[in-house]
């Protein structure tokens, strides 16, 4: 071992289990996983745990839209989680979800003990309230009109045109994007975590290296505006924890129960393993703790979860690692680019070990965003993988196997420059360490570079072909597949299914930094296999059609009515297409032939829909605009060659075509007089 042994919890923010994994989830799971390897690989006791974030408003309205209880909703996306984080190769050592027995005994602990230590107060607030619904609105919930700048269909929270933040009561003319009703003002009895108790020790905190630079610099300007009180509290119908000992139905908001999720995973690992909880999160802890974040959840992270172990006596972590945002080819990620690409359809076309590359040939230890630039991702993962480190093993592979019996040399021709890779190793572990992947790629690459130089002025090619020179050519490819060892060592922690293949290929223990300081020798190794293929420039581009492909297949009801006074805001014009995509389209005058609701779901129909002698499935959502009884016999306009998809609630073989903002205006297209069913709309 190269130093002390230590122990290491680490977690990842926890996703929300509300929607799918995508490649902007994927850089701060990957940075972790990264480390986390690293640091077994070293033989320190690390334990990487994580859970989904199961609670709050959104998974309540998803469900209920489903048709289906949270309960099943969350265990369905926590499956598609974890199947997606194992074939991305994230090693957690244990998954949870904060919908589980561990969550709520600790969150109660941790509420219940700052009650006790008087952090605690209670006070009535308004708040918005949908009187159609019988719930009060979450502020992302209500939208209306920007008080400072006019913008409509702004979130009651913040404006996206002028950045104002803003009570929701503030809105002009608000409306609930739940049902479109107008919000009522209302009160309600709340319950808030004093974080101004903990302000003294906050600083200390703050400024005692737990954090990085940047984020110690925005915490002093979030000092001084004042820490204001947390509401944790939130009002039915809610999808959470009840807060206990109290008469009335208050929930724990999801914010309040998700950073104890850390503790609840760790100690479910805890149950399974025989590991001792306290002995990880009491005060007195040995151990290392270190949260991996995104910049936007700083403030609770760096502020309310200390603040909050610390009034419920229990250790804070020892440091809290932020990162930045991912942008693809330079742009925020955009559906309609193709470039807001879910992990399920990345692994449909590519496997997960290039971009573990090509984030960490991107990542340091700062908070900068990071770009994907599709481009330059082929071209590095093609030049470095490929072109560098696999082309070592796959230039001196073939004459092992065909000259020498697949049998290794008994000594190393060039002892002083495998000397060096391992020397190279401590200066890696450094940069591993300090999460200054980047750099540790160009270190790493930097020893393929001097790796493929030695095996080009040594010539084994040339020199097989004198007889004389065999012994020459099996110490230098031995030489080489050696340094080739080492190189995958320490590319482990970012290669770790590749790295296994080169295990068996050369019949090794697996590697770590301890056992490559022994060259292989006079030793057997398999026959060489590819071991990673070149990207293929259209495998990116099938990535980024079948992410638009995504995009239109999970196109949304109709919307709420706009939240502006005045007409809707105009949506954007959708990318250019020519004349001959639009003359694939075939449009044709449909009988409505039956209209019904459909069960479990808020805005949808099922029509049968007579093309002439042909009847038709489609489910559309024009529900808040149309009785069923109202349609039955209508002359309409649907797509006719569209696909059928396949919904939860049967196969819709078709679309209707309408128009309008959504909710109650929303206008089916109607053929002129004397179209019968089945003509072709030209």
């Amino acid at each position: 071992m190269t130093d002390r042994a230590r122990k290491i919890l680490v977690t990842s923010a926890l996703p929300y289990a509300n929607g799918p994994i995508h490649i902007g989830h994927l850089v701060e799971y990957i940075q972790t996983d990264i480390w986390v390897r690293f640091q077994k690989l070293r033989g320190h006791a690390c334990y990487y745990v994580c859970a989904d974030d199961a609670h709050g408003t959104p998974i309540m309205l998803r469900a209920q839209a489903e048709g289906i209880t949270p309960e099943a909703l969350i265990a369905r996306v926590g499956r598609e989680h974890r199947d997606d984080f194992a074939d991305f190769l994230i090693g957690f050592d244990h998954y949870h979800s904060t919908h589980s027995p561990e969550n709520r005994e600790l969150v109660e602990t941790l509420y219940r003990r700052n009650r006790d230590g008087g952090h605690i107060a209670t006070r009535v607030i308004e708040q918005l309230y949908d009187p159609e619904r019988g719930m009060f609105l979450p502020d992302r919930f209500i939208k209306g009109e920007c008080p400072r700048c006019g913008a409509p269909d702004q979130y009651g929270d913040a404006c996206e045109a002028c950045g104002a933040t803003y009570s929701p009561t503030d809105l002009k003319h608000p409306v609930s994007a739940v049902s479109g009703a107008t919000p009522v003002p209302k009160e309600s009895l709340h319950y808030f975590f004093k974080l101004g108790d903990f302000e003294p020790m906050l600083r200390r905190w703050t400024r005692a290296g737990h954090l990085q630079e940047e984020v110690q610099h925005k915490l002093d300007e979030w000092f001084a505006e004042g820490l204001k009180e947390w509401d944790i509290s939130r009002d039915p119908p809610y999808f959470g924890f009840r807060i206990p000992d109290i008469e009335e139905e208050k929930y724990f908001y999801v914010w309040m129960d998700a950073p104890v999720g850390y503790m609840a995973s760790f100690k479910a690992l805890c149950a399974r393993e025989g590991l001792d909880f306290d002995a990880w999160w009491g005060p007195d802890s040995d151990a290392e703790l270190y949260h991996f974040i995104g910049k936007d959840i700083i403030y609770f992270h760096a502020l309310f979860w200390p603040a909050m172990l610390e009034g419920a006596g229990f250790r804070k972590p020892t440091a809290i690692f932020a990162h930045g945002f991912l942008t693809v080819d330079g742009k925020k990620m955009s559906k309609s680019r193709g470039t807001f690409i879910k992990a399920r359809t990345w692994l449909d076309h590519l496997p997960p070990e290039p971009l573990r590359y090509y984030f960490a040939a991107k990542l340091g230890p700062g908070i900068d965003d990071i770009d994907l630039n599709l481009e330059d991702f082929v071209q590095r993962v093609n030049s470095d993988l490929v072109g560098k480190v696999v082309n070592i093993a796959s230039r001196c592979a073939g004459f092992i196997h065909k000259r020498f019996g697949d049998r290794l040399a008994e000594a190393l021709p060039a002892p002083d420059l495998y000397a060096t890779f391992l020397q190279a190793g401590e200066e890696i572990a450094r940069l591993y360490e300090a999460r200054e992947f980047g750099h540790a790629m160009r270190e790493i690459m930097a020893l393929a570079d001097a790796a493929n130089q030695y095996i080009d002025e040594q010539k084994p090619w040339v020199r097989i072909k004198q007889p004389d020179q065999a012994p020459e050519v099996q110490a230098i490819c031995t030489q080489g597949l050696n340094l080739f060892r080492v190189l995958m060592a320490y590319l482990k922690p970012v290669l770790p299914a590749m790295a296994e293949r080169v295990e068996a290929f050369l019949r090794c223990a697996p590697l770590t930094w301890i056992n490559i300081r022994e060259p292989l020798l006079s030793h057997t190794i398999e026959r060489f296999e590819p071991l990673m293929t070149r990207i293929d420039p259209e495998r990116v581009a099938a990535v980024l059609e079948a992410s638009r492909a995504d995009l239109a297949a999970e196109a949304p009801a109709p919307a709420a009515p706009s939240a502006s006074a005045g007409p809707p805001a105009k949506e954007p014009i959708a990318p250019e297409i020519t004349i001959d995509d639009f003359a694939k389209v075939d449009l044709r005058v449909a009988r409505i032939a039956k209209a019904e609701q459909v069960a479990g779901a808020d805005r949808l129909l099922r029509l049968e829909l007579d093309l002439g002698g042909e009847t038709r499935q489609v489910f559309a959502g024009i529900r808040s605009a149309y009785a069923p009884e109202d349609l039955v016999g209508r002359l309409t306009v649907m797509v006719a060659n569209l696909k059928p998809r396949k919904m939860r609630f049967g196969v819709s073989e078709g679309m209707m075509l309408a128009a309008g903002p959504g909710g109650k205006d929303l206008f089916l297209l109607t053929p002129d007089a004397g179209a019968e069913p089945g003509m072709r709309v030209r």
